[in-house]
Protein backbone atom coordinates (compact mmCIF):
# COMPACT_ATOMS: atom_id res chain seq x y z
CA UNK A 1 0.00 0.00 0.00
CA UNK A 2 1.47 3.39 -1.03
CA UNK A 3 1.89 6.30 1.38
CA UNK A 4 -0.65 8.28 -0.64
CA UNK A 5 -3.32 5.58 -0.22
CA UNK A 6 -2.63 5.29 3.51
CA UNK A 7 -2.95 9.05 3.86
CA UNK A 8 -6.28 8.94 1.98
CA UNK A 9 -7.75 6.35 4.38
CA UNK A 10 -6.58 8.33 7.42
CA UNK A 11 -8.21 11.52 6.15
CA UNK A 12 -11.40 9.63 5.20
CA UNK A 13 -11.63 8.06 8.69
CA UNK A 14 -11.23 11.44 10.37
CA UNK A 15 -14.02 12.85 8.23
CA UNK A 16 -16.35 9.97 9.19
CA UNK A 17 -15.72 10.50 12.91
CA UNK A 18 -16.27 14.24 12.54
CA UNK A 19 -19.54 13.81 10.64
CA UNK A 20 -20.77 11.20 13.13
CA UNK A 21 -20.05 13.50 16.03
CA UNK A 22 -21.89 16.35 14.30
CA UNK A 23 -24.96 14.19 13.75
CA UNK A 24 -25.00 13.08 17.40
CA UNK A 25 -24.58 16.65 18.65
CA UNK A 26 -27.22 18.16 16.39
CA UNK A 27 -29.43 15.17 15.78
CA UNK A 28 -32.55 17.09 16.74
CA UNK A 29 -32.11 19.44 13.82
CA UNK A 30 -30.82 16.89 11.29
CA UNK A 31 -32.72 13.68 12.04
CA UNK A 32 -36.52 13.58 12.48
CA UNK A 33 -37.54 12.40 15.95
CA UNK A 34 -40.42 10.02 16.64
CA UNK A 35 -42.47 12.86 18.10
CA UNK A 36 -42.23 14.76 14.80
CA UNK A 37 -44.80 12.34 13.40
CA UNK A 38 -47.35 12.83 16.17
CA UNK A 39 -50.32 14.98 15.24
CA UNK A 40 -51.35 16.78 18.39
CA UNK A 41 -54.95 17.91 18.69
CA UNK A 42 -55.19 21.66 18.13
CA UNK A 43 -57.79 23.88 19.75
CA UNK A 44 -59.54 24.11 16.40
CA UNK A 45 -59.72 20.31 16.08
CA UNK A 46 -60.91 19.96 19.67
CA UNK A 47 -63.76 22.31 18.90
CA UNK A 48 -64.91 19.90 16.19
CA UNK A 49 -65.19 16.90 18.55
CA UNK A 50 -68.77 15.94 19.29
CA UNK A 51 -72.04 16.73 17.60
CA UNK A 52 -75.67 15.68 17.29
CA UNK A 53 -76.58 11.99 17.40
CA UNK A 54 -79.73 9.90 17.31
CA UNK A 55 -79.47 6.55 19.09
CA UNK A 56 -81.46 4.10 21.20
CA UNK A 57 -80.75 3.74 24.92
CA UNK A 58 -80.62 0.49 26.89
CA UNK A 59 -84.30 0.91 27.79
CA UNK A 60 -85.33 1.02 24.15
CA UNK A 61 -85.99 4.78 24.07
CA UNK A 62 -84.90 7.00 21.18
CA UNK A 63 -82.47 9.63 22.44
CA UNK A 64 -80.52 12.50 20.95
CA UNK A 65 -77.74 14.69 22.26
CA UNK A 66 -80.30 17.32 23.29
CA UNK A 67 -81.68 14.89 25.90
CA UNK A 68 -78.48 15.49 27.88
CA UNK A 69 -78.42 19.26 27.44
CA UNK A 70 -77.61 21.09 30.67
CA UNK A 71 -75.43 18.24 31.96
CA UNK A 72 -71.82 17.33 31.42
CA UNK A 73 -71.42 14.12 29.42
CA UNK A 74 -68.80 11.45 30.00
CA UNK A 75 -68.75 9.60 26.68
CA UNK A 76 -67.00 6.28 26.00
CA UNK A 77 -67.17 4.25 22.79
CA UNK A 78 -66.70 0.50 23.14
CA UNK A 79 -68.58 -2.79 22.94
CA UNK A 80 -69.92 -5.42 25.31
CA UNK A 81 -67.78 -8.27 23.96
CA UNK A 82 -64.59 -6.28 24.58
CA UNK A 83 -62.32 -8.53 26.67
CA UNK A 84 -60.42 -5.99 28.77
CA UNK A 85 -59.99 -2.42 27.50
CA UNK A 86 -63.64 -1.38 27.76
CA UNK A 87 -64.27 -2.88 31.20
CA UNK A 88 -61.16 -1.15 32.57
CA UNK A 89 -62.18 2.24 31.16
CA UNK A 90 -65.78 1.94 32.32
CA UNK A 91 -64.73 0.80 35.78
CA UNK A 92 -62.51 3.86 36.19
CA UNK A 93 -65.19 6.16 34.78
CA UNK A 94 -67.99 4.88 36.99
CA UNK A 95 -65.83 4.57 40.10
CA UNK A 96 -64.98 8.26 39.76
CA UNK A 97 -68.63 9.09 39.14
CA UNK A 98 -69.72 7.06 42.17
CA UNK A 99 -67.47 9.10 44.46
CA UNK A 100 -69.10 12.39 43.49
CA UNK A 101 -71.82 13.85 45.66
CA UNK A 102 -75.43 13.19 44.56
CA UNK A 103 -75.69 16.88 43.61
CA UNK A 104 -72.70 16.59 41.27
CA UNK A 105 -73.83 13.24 39.91
CA UNK A 106 -77.09 14.85 38.81
CA UNK A 107 -75.06 17.20 36.61
CA UNK A 108 -73.26 14.41 34.70
CA UNK A 109 -74.59 11.89 32.17
CA UNK A 110 -72.21 8.92 31.76
CA UNK A 111 -72.69 7.37 28.31
CA UNK A 112 -71.47 4.12 26.79
CA UNK A 113 -71.90 4.07 22.99
CA UNK A 114 -71.38 0.74 21.28
CA UNK A 115 -69.20 0.35 18.20
CA UNK A 116 -70.64 -3.13 17.64
CA UNK A 117 -74.36 -2.60 16.90
CA UNK A 118 -74.55 -5.99 15.19
CA UNK A 119 -74.23 -7.83 18.51
CA UNK A 120 -75.00 -5.06 20.99
CA UNK A 121 -78.78 -5.08 20.93
CA UNK A 122 -80.86 -3.15 23.45
CA UNK A 123 -81.15 -6.26 25.63
CA UNK A 124 -77.44 -7.06 25.39
CA UNK A 125 -76.32 -3.56 26.24
CA UNK A 126 -78.86 -3.25 29.08
CA UNK A 127 -77.35 -6.15 30.98
CA UNK A 128 -73.86 -4.83 30.34
CA UNK A 129 -74.22 -1.24 31.56
CA UNK A 130 -76.26 -2.13 34.66
CA UNK A 131 -73.42 -4.41 35.74
CA UNK A 132 -71.19 -1.35 36.05
CA UNK A 133 -73.58 1.23 37.49
CA UNK A 134 -77.28 2.01 37.42
CA UNK A 135 -76.49 5.52 36.20
CA UNK A 136 -74.52 4.35 33.15
CA UNK A 137 -76.54 4.89 29.96
CA UNK A 138 -75.95 2.42 27.14
CA UNK A 139 -76.58 3.55 23.58
CA UNK A 140 -76.90 1.51 20.40
CA UNK A 141 -78.49 1.94 16.99
CA UNK A 142 -78.04 1.07 13.35
CA UNK A 143 -74.57 0.83 11.86
CA UNK A 144 -75.20 4.12 10.07
CA UNK A 145 -76.20 5.87 13.32
CA UNK A 146 -73.21 4.47 15.21
CA UNK A 147 -70.83 5.41 12.40
CA UNK A 148 -72.18 8.97 12.36
CA UNK A 149 -71.73 9.32 16.14
CA UNK A 150 -68.22 7.85 16.03
CA UNK A 151 -67.27 10.17 13.19
CA UNK A 152 -68.51 13.18 15.16
CA UNK A 153 -66.30 12.18 18.10
CA UNK A 154 -63.33 11.26 15.88
CA UNK A 155 -63.50 7.63 17.07
CA UNK A 156 -61.98 4.84 15.00
CA UNK A 157 -63.44 1.32 14.96
CA UNK A 158 -63.08 -1.75 12.73
CA UNK A 159 -63.82 -5.47 12.94
CA UNK A 160 -60.87 -7.82 13.45
CA UNK A 161 -61.42 -11.52 12.72
CA UNK A 162 -58.94 -14.09 14.11
CA UNK A 163 -57.43 -16.32 11.44
CA UNK A 164 -58.39 -19.50 13.32
CA UNK A 165 -62.06 -18.54 13.83
CA UNK A 166 -63.63 -16.44 11.10
CA UNK A 167 -67.08 -16.67 12.70
CA UNK A 168 -65.94 -14.67 15.73
CA UNK A 169 -64.60 -11.14 15.72
CA UNK A 170 -63.23 -8.44 17.95
CA UNK A 171 -63.54 -4.71 17.33
CA UNK A 172 -60.44 -2.56 17.22
CA UNK A 173 -61.39 0.92 18.47
CA UNK A 174 -60.21 4.12 20.07
CA UNK A 175 -60.24 4.04 23.88
CA UNK A 176 -60.93 7.58 25.02
CA UNK A 177 -63.23 9.03 27.65
CA UNK A 178 -64.62 12.33 26.39
CA UNK A 179 -65.90 15.02 28.72
CA UNK A 180 -68.41 17.31 27.03
CA UNK A 181 -69.75 20.47 28.65
CA UNK A 182 -73.45 21.24 29.39
CA UNK A 183 -73.81 22.75 25.91
CA UNK A 184 -72.49 19.61 24.26
CA UNK A 185 -69.11 21.17 23.47
CA UNK A 186 -65.78 19.43 23.90
CA UNK A 187 -64.24 20.11 27.32
CA UNK A 188 -61.51 17.47 27.78
CA UNK A 189 -60.57 13.89 27.01
CA UNK A 190 -58.78 11.17 28.95
CA UNK A 191 -56.65 8.42 27.43
CA UNK A 192 -56.74 4.72 28.19
CA UNK A 193 -55.31 3.86 31.58
CA UNK A 194 -56.46 6.94 33.48
CA UNK A 195 -57.18 6.05 37.08
CA UNK A 196 -60.48 6.65 38.81
CA UNK A 197 -58.67 8.92 41.26
CA UNK A 198 -57.23 11.13 38.52
CA UNK A 199 -60.57 11.32 36.76
CA UNK A 200 -62.34 12.18 40.01
CA UNK A 201 -59.92 15.03 40.62
CA UNK A 202 -60.65 16.45 37.17
CA UNK A 203 -64.41 16.14 37.65
CA UNK A 204 -64.28 17.84 41.04
CA UNK A 205 -62.46 20.80 39.46
CA UNK A 206 -65.18 21.43 36.87
CA UNK A 207 -66.96 24.78 36.73
CA UNK A 208 -70.31 23.47 37.91
CA UNK A 209 -72.26 26.60 37.14
CA UNK A 210 -74.17 26.16 33.91
CA UNK A 211 -73.10 29.05 31.71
Amino acid sequence: MTKGLVLFFIVFSVLLVTIGTEVRMHGESILPSVSDGIKRTSEDAEGKIGGPFTLVDHKGQLVTQSDFSGRYMLVYFGYTFCPDICPAALQAMMKAYDQLSPEWQAKIAPLFITVDPERDTVEQIRGYVTAFHNALIGLTGTLEQITAAAKAYKVFFAKVRPEDDRSYYLVDHSSIIYLMDPQGRYHAHFGHGISAESLLTRLQSLPWQMD
